[in-house]
């Protein structure tokens, strides 16, 4: 059972059927692009804990994998004890969906260097937390995803908006803020981490991403990174992987500052940014990746076969049934494709599809983004 339904749930279903398996996905809303290749759907509120105990019984699954933040992830505690194996396990589940548990966890438990934060449950909170962190500053709701109510102030006058913008994307009802000292940092790297029910845990090859608006606009793998940078991230996403328990494929972001590297956060399934590994850049996309570890399959070693970039392709305001134009342009390019989410829904900068494009290894990395970039330039949404 899949709980959330987005575009990595829809690539991870396949990922699953190939191996399978009969799959039931569960949104918030009907034809959510996972359920599009499901065996059956379930639409309900999943914050609404006896709504999702109702649809656990009804279907029996004998694993329950949580793809997004807004869930009642307290329940799967139970679901455990009746022998449902939750992915990556219930700690971890319940951990990452909220950036309090997974920050103190990393800083204070585990001793990972992080950004210094505080905690703000009101704009006067905020007020004083701004103050201890200091300007400039990063305000994030406990609970949201893909940059969802996250800003930056950069004066006493951001405060309430920042305040009022965390509210505003925040999900189900943890009001509750993170406040992050901006951390002067070179790039960002997502680090995609396998634990494994029987092996070791692997590392994919590091993958870098531009941000905008808090949500990622491109993504390349191979990142460029020292080696002794490397080294440091997969011992802290080890480290954190192995506290939280569990198996399956993790999403470990960190920066790369000129005093070393800062975890930044986690998420226990696919990345958004590891969408660039359908352009073949692994022998195995993060979703296969994924797949194998949930089940319990082996996975022999990650080699990195070519060199690829992602670039996102967003709506540009509120519509339903969006077609797609420059498609046919866009596939004349060498070494490229378009994947179409099939979202049935648009508003203004949602993802709703996504170009990549690949080269071998040893090509410059700059010029494989800007390729992705102008491949996704070509491709509008047209909503209606």
């Amino acid at each position: 059972m899949l709980l959330g339904s987005g575009e990595l749930g829809k690539e991870l279903v396949i990922a699953l059927k190939r191996l399978g398996q009969y799959v039931v996905a569960v949104d918030s809303y009907n034809d959510a692009p996972a359920q599009q290749v499901a065996d059956e759907r379930e639409i309900i509120n999943m914050l609404d804990g006896n709504e999702l105990d109702r649809i656990v019984a009804k279907h029996k699954p004998d694993i329950v994998v949580p793809e997004i933040e807004a869930i009642r992830t307290e329940r799967f505690y139970g679901y455990e004890q009746q022998g449902i194996q939750i992915v990556p396990s219930s700690k971890a589940a319940n951990y990452t969906m909220n950036r309090k548990a997974i920050r103190d966890l990393a800083a204070k438990e585990l001793g990972l260097k992080t950004a210094k934060y505080e905690y703000a449950n009101s704009l006067d909170q905020l007020i004083t937390a701004v103050a201890k962190v200091g300007i400039p500053c990063v305000v994030k709701p406990l609970m949201s995803s893909s940059g969802k109510g996250q800003s930056v102030i950069k004066g006493e006058e951001d405060i309430s908006k920042s305040w009022d913008y965390a509210q505003s994307g925040k999900r189900g009802d943890y009001t509750e803020v993170i406040v992050e000292a901006f951390v002067k940092f070179n790039s960002e790297i997502t680090l995609l981490t396998i634990t494994q029910k029987k092996g070791i845990t692997l590392f994919c090859p590091p993958i870098g991403h531009r941000q905008a608006r808090g949500d990622f606009q491109e993504s390349w793998q191979p990142a460029e990174i020292l080696q002794e940078h490397l080294i440091e991230a997969q011992i802290m996403a080890d480290k954190v992987t192995k506290a939280l328990t569990g198996f399956g494929l993790w999403g470990v972001e960190f920066f790369l500052a000129d005093d070393g590297v800062y975890f930044s956060e986690l998420s226990p399934r696919p990345h958004d940014t590891g969408m660039v590994t359908l352009a073949g850049t692994q022998n195995f996309t993060e979703f296969e990746l994924h797949a194998r570890a949930i089940l319990g399959f082996p996975i022999p070693e990650i080699i990195l076969e070519r060199a690829g970039a992602s670039a996102v392709i967003l709506a540009d305001k509120d519509g339903i049934n969006p077609i797609y134009s420059g498609i046919e342009n866009a596939l004349n390019n060498k070494n490229c494709n378009v994947v179409i989410f099939g979202k049935p829904i648009t508003r203004p900068y949602r993802r709703m599809a996504l170009a990549l494009t690949y080269d071998k290894l040893g090509t410059r990395i700059d010029a494989v983004k800007k390729r992705a970039i102008e491949i996704a330039g070509m491709v509008k949404v047209i909503s209606k």
